[in-house]
C-alpha cells in the first residue's frame, strides 16, 4: 500500500498515520519528521533544509520533494509507505506522482481523509494549545490555518478523487474506532471487484 493521509490541522492524520504503520508494517514518514530526520542525519539536503530552519524560513518545495525522494528509496519503503504533510497542493501531488515513476515504484493506492467538522478542530487546536503551551494554536492561527488548508486540500482531494483513491473516514470518536474504520475501508477498497 501507497497511501497518502489528508486532514486538515488536529485532524488526527498524524495519530491514524502511525497506527496505520504499525497495523501494515510500512514506513510512515512525515515531512515534518522526514526534515529532521534528514538533518539528524547531516545529508546534503538536511544540511540546506537545516539552513532554512535556522534562519526561520519555510524550506523550500524542491529541499522537501528531496528529502521525500531520499526517504521513498530506503529499503523498508520498497513494499509500502504512508505519507503525512505532502503532498499539500495538486502541484506537489503530479511530482509525487513522477517521482515514484521515476524510481519504479507502483502509484499511490489509497489517500486517506478524515473528515473532521471545523469546530471540532478549533476545539482540538485550541484545547491542545492550552495542554502544550503552544502559541501557534490560538484562535486567530487556528482559523488561518483551517482556511490555507480549505485552499489547498479541496483541489488535491478532487484530483486523487478523479482517480478513485480516495477513502473519507469521520475522524470523530475513539481513536481505536477511527483506525478500524480506516482500516476495514481499505480492506474493501483492496477487494478485487468480481467480473
Amino acid at each position: 500500500m501507497r497511501i497518502v493521509m489528508l486532514g486538515a490541522p488536529g485532524s488526527g492524520k498524524g495519530t491514524q498515520g502511525d497506527l496505520l504503520a504499525r497495523h501494515y508494517g510500512i514506513p510512515k514518514s512525515s515531512t515534518g519528521d522526514a526534515l529532521r530526520a534528514a538533518v539528524k542525519a547531516g545529508t546534503p539536503l538536511g544540511l540546506k533544509a537545516k539552513a532554512a530552519m535556522d534562519a526561520g524560513q519555510l524550506v523550500a518545495d524542491e529541499l522537501v520533494i528531496g528529502i521525500i525522494r531520499e526517504r521513498l528509496q530506503a529499503p523498508d519503503a520498497r513494499d509500502g509507505f504512508i505519507v503525512d504533510g505532502f503532498p499539500r497542493n495538486v502541484a506537489q501531488a503530479e511530482v509525487l506522482d513522477s517521482l515514484l515513476a521515476g524510481l519504479g515504484q507502483p502509484p499511490i493506492t489509497h489517500v486517506v481523509h478524515l473528515a473532521v467538522d471545523e469546530a471540532e478542530i478549533v476545539r482540538r487546536l485550541l484545547a491542545r494549545g492550552v495542554a502544550e503551551g503552544r502559541s501557534d494554536d490560538n484562535e486567530a492561527t487556528v482559523q488561518n490555518r483551517i482556511a490555507v488548508y480549505r485552499a489547498e486540500t479541496q483541489p488535491l482531494l478532487d484530483y486523487y478523487a478523479g482517480r478513485g483513491l480516495v477513502r473519507t473516514i469521520a475522524g470523530v470518536g475513539d481513536v481505536a474506532a477511527i483506525q478500524a474504520r480506516i482500516v476495514a475501508t481499505l480492506a474493501v477498497a483492496e477487494t478485487p471487484v468480481a467480473a
